[in-house]
C-alpha cells in the first residue's frame, strides 16, 4: 500500500499491520486529515522508531492504540490525557523511559475511559503519591520491568475490577497490604514475581478469584494459607515459606504447583491424591518421608522433588504416568533397584536420579526412552554393565534442535531454573534451555565391564561422565565421532589400551579426564587435546604407560619404569622408617617430662620415688660388695 492511499483515507476507522514491515514504518504514512475518524490502530511488531507523540499527534478519537514491540523512544507525552476515549493502550515492549507522570492529573487526568493498559518491558519509572486516585477503572493492567517500588502503589487500591495485573520486577519492597485481598478480589490472574515483597501471604486471599498467582523470587514468609477455590496455577517459588504444607489447600483444581527453593518440612498431605496435577514442583526443601501412593498420575508431565530428604523405592505409581516429561528425584535417600517398567515411560525427556542409594543394574530398556535429553544415575550403587543398544536414544544422536518460542516460553513458567553439573561445576539453566545440554552421566557408581562401541552413535551428547566407576576394556575407537562433546570424563576406572587417535577430532572439548586408568601407547596430539593439557595437566595422570611429546616422554624411557619404581619405593620405605625413629625418640623425650613435672609437683610421689632410689641402691651395693667378696676369697 502507498503512503498517498493512507494519507487521505479521512474516514478510515480501523486500522491494523501486525508484524507487516520489517523494515520500518513512518507515522507519516498515517491518515493527516483534520477530521480523523480513525479508532483503532494497530502497529504492532514494525520496527517503529521516534517517540510517541510522533505516533499519537494526529487525533484524539482513538479507542485502542497498539504500539508494541517496536523500537519507540522518550516519555510518555503529557497530552496523552487528551485522549478521551481511549479503552487499550498497549506500548509494551518498546524504549520508552522518563517519569510516569510527573504531575499525574497533566497524564491520566482525561483517561476517564481506560479499560486497558500494558506498559510491560520499557524503563519507566511510576511512582505517584499514595493519595492519588485514578479516574479509570482497569480491568487490565501490566506494568512488569517498570519502577513502581519501593512501596505497594497504593492507587492500585482503587482499581477493584481489575482481573489481570503484573507487577513482576518493579521494585516493590513493601509487605503486602492491608487491603490487597478486598480490592483485588475478582483478579483471576496476579504476577508479583521477582520484587523483594516481605511477610505473609495475606490470611484471607481465599476470598479472592484467583486462577494463576506467581510470586517466585520474593521474601514471602510463613506458612501457606487457605488459598482460592478457583486457583489452579501456585508459584511461591524462590521465596521463604516454613513450616508443612497446608493438610487441605482449598483449591481443588490445582494443577501446577511450583514451591521449590523454600523451608518446607515434614510429607506431602495426602490431599494431593485428589488433585489432577500436571506439574509438581517441590525441589529445594526439607520435606522427607515417602511419597503418597495415590498420586494421579493421568496427565501429570512434571515432577521435581530433587534435594528434599524423600525415602522409599522409586515411586511405583509412576508405572502408568505415560505423560511424564521431567522426572528428577536426585538428592534424597530413595533405595532400591530401578524398575523394568521405566522403559515405557515413553514421553520422558529429563530423568535424573543422581545422589540416591539405588542399586542393582541399569534395566536394559531404559534405551528405548527415545525422546530423553538428558540422563542422570550419579552417585548411587548401581552396578552391572552399560546397556547397549544406546542407539535407541534418538534425541541425543543428533545435536540439539532449538524449539518455537512459545513451548520456551510454556517451559519457562513450569520448570524454571534448574541446576546441572556440567564441566565440573554447577550452572543453572532457564526452562527449556536445560533440554540444550544433551548428558548422560554415570559417574561414581559400580559400573563394570566394557564401554559399548556404540555410545559413539550419540552424537549429539556434549556431556559424557563415566568416572569412578569400574569399567574395563579399551576406549571406544570412534570416540571422534562424538563431536559436540563439550566434557568428556572416563577418570578413575580400570581402561585400558590405547588413546584412539580419533580423540583430536573433538574440537569443541573444553573438559577432559582420562586419568587414573591403565591406558598405554602415545598420546594423539591435537591443538585441542594440546590446549587441554597446557590447562589441565593432570588430566593424564596415573597411566603410567602413556607416553608422547606432550608428556615429554618418549616409549624408551618407558623401559625404566620399573626401577624408577623401585627407587620410589625404596625412598618411600628410608621415609617411613627414620619417620618412625623420629616419633619414637619424640615419645621418649615426651615420657620423661611427664615423669619430671609429676615428681616436680606431688610430694608424696617425688618423696616414694627417692625412697625407692635408696633402697635400690642399698640392695645393689651389698650386692656388690657381698659378691666382691666371695669372689676374692675365691682367689
Amino acid at each position: 500500500m502507498g503512503s498517498a492511499d493512507l494519507k487521505n483515507l479521512c474516514n478510515l476507522k480501523f486500522l491494523s499491520l501486525d508484524f507487516c514491515f520489517s523494515n520500518g514504518f513512518e507515522a507519516e504514512r498515517l491518515p493527516q486529515c483534520s477530521s480523523d475518524k480513525l479508532q483503532e490502530l494497530h502497529l504492532p511488531g514494525n520496527q517503529l522508531t521516534g517517540t510517541l507523540a510522533d505516533w499519537m499527534g494526529h487525533g484524539t478519537s482513538l479507542v485502542i492504540l497498539d504500539l508494541s514491540s517496536n523500537n519507540i523512544t522518550g516519555p510518555i507525552p503529557e497530552f496523552i490525557g487528551r485522549f478521551t476515549d481511549l479503552r487499550v493502550l498497549d506500548l509494551t515492549d518498546n524504549h520508552l523511559t522518563g517519569h510516569v507522570p510527573p504531575e499525574v492529573e497533566g497524564h491520566f487526568h482525561g483517561l476517564k475511559s481506560l479499560e486497558q493498559i500494558y506498559l510491560s518491558d520499557n524503563q519507566l519509572e511510576i511512582v505517584v503519591g499514595s493519595e492519588w486516585v485514578p479516574p479509570f477503572r482497569l480491568q487490565e493492567a501490566s506494568f512488569a520491568s517498570c519502577q513502581m517500588g519501593p512501596l505497594f502503589p497504593a492507587w492500585l487500591k482503587w482499581q477493584v475490577d481489575l482481573t489481570y495485573l503484573d507487577i513482576s520486577s518493579t521494585g516493590i519492597t513493601d509487605r503486602f497490604p492491608d487491603w490487597f485481598s478486598s480490592s483485588f478480589s475478582k483478579i483471576t490472574s496476579l504476577d508479583i514475581s521477582n520484587n523483594r515483597i516481605s511477610g505473609a501471604l495475606p490470611k484471607n486471599m481465599g476470598n479472592t478469584s484467583l486462577g494463576s498467582l506467581y510470586s517466585r523470587s520474593n521474601n514471602i514468609s510463613g506458612r501457606i494459607p487457605q488459598l482460592p477455590r478457583n486457583l489452579e496455577i501456585l508459584d511461591i517459588s524462590r521465596n521463604s515459606l516454613s513450616g508443612p504444607l497446608p493438610s487441605d489447600f482449598g483449591a481443588p483444581k490445582l494443577d501446577m504447583i511450583s514451591l521449590f527453593s523454600n523451608y518446607i518440612t515434614c510429607q506431602i498431605p495426602l490431599f494431593v491424591c485428589e488433585l489432577n496435577l500436571y506439574s509438581l514442583d517441590l525441589a529445594n526443601n526439607l520435606l522427607e518421608g515417602e511419597l503418597p501412593q495415590c498420586f494421579s498420575t493421568k496427565d501429570m508431565a512434571f515432577l521435581l522433588l530433587s534435594n528434599n530428604r524423600f525415602s522409599g523405592k522409586f515411586p511405583p505409581f509412576l508405572e502408568n504416568c505415560t505423560t511424564l516429561s521431567f522426572l528428577d528425584l536426585a538428592r534424597n535417600k530413595f533405595s532400591g533397584t530401578l524398575p523394568m517398567w521405566i522403559g515405557n515411560l515413553g514421553e520422558l525427556q529429563f530423568l535424573r536420579l543422581s545422589n540416591n542409594m539405588f542399586h542393582g543394574h541399569i534395566p536394559n530398556n531404559i534405551t528405548s526412552l527415545s525422546k530423553l535429553y538428558h540422563l542422570n544415575l550419579a552417585a548411587n550403587g548401581i552396578s552391572g554393565s552399560i546397556p547397549h543398544h544406546l542407539s535407541n536414544l534418538t534425541m541425543i544422536t543428533t545435536p540439539y534442535v532449538h524449539v518455537p518460542g512459545a513451548v520456551v516460553a510454556s517451559f519457562q513458567s513450569i520448570v524454571g531454573d534448574m541446576p546441572v553439573v556440567i564441566k565440573r561445576q554447577e550452572l543453572e539453566y532457564k526452562g527449556v534451555a536445560i533440554l540444550e545440554i544433551l548428558s548422560i552421566d554415570f559417574s561414581c557408581n559400580y559400573l563394570t565391564g566394557k564401554i559399548p562401541e556404540e555410545i559413539t552413535s550419540l552424537g549429539g551428547l556434549i556431556n559424557l561422565n563415566l568416572s569412578w566407576n569400574q569399567l574395563n576394556g579399551g576406549l571406544p575407537k570412534k570416540i571422534g565421532d562424538m563431536q559436540m562433546l563439550e566434557s568428556l570424563d572416563f577418570s578413575n576406572n580400570d581402561i585400558s589400551g590405547e588413546i584412539p587417535s580419533s580423540l583430536s577430532n573433538l574440537t569443541y572439548l573444553s573438559i577432559l579426564d582420562l586419568s587414573y586408568n591403565h591406558l598405554a601407547g602415545i598420546i594423539p596430539s591435537g591443538v585441542q587435546l594440546d590446549t587441554l593439557y597446557t590447562e589441565y595437566p593432570s588430566i593424564y595422570n596415573g597411566n603410567t604407560g602413556l607416553y608422547g611429546p606432550i608428556l615429554h616422554k618418549s616409549c624408551s624411557v618407558n623401559n625404566n619404569a620399573p626401577q624408577r619404581d623401585h627407587q620410589q619405593r625404596s625412598k618411600k620405605v628410608s621415609e617411613s622408617t627414620l619417620f618412625f625413629y623420629f616419633g619414637l625418640g619424640s615419645g621418649f623425650v615426651a615420657g620423661l617430662w611427664v615423669v619430671f613435672c609429676a615428681l616436680l609437683f606431688k610430694k608424696a610421689w617425688r618423696v616414694a620415688y627417692f625412697r625407692f632410689f635408696d633402697k635400690v641402691h642399698d640392695k645393689a651395693y651389698v650386692f656388690i660388695i657381698v659378691t666382691w667378696g666371695r669372689f676374692a676369697r675365691k682367689r
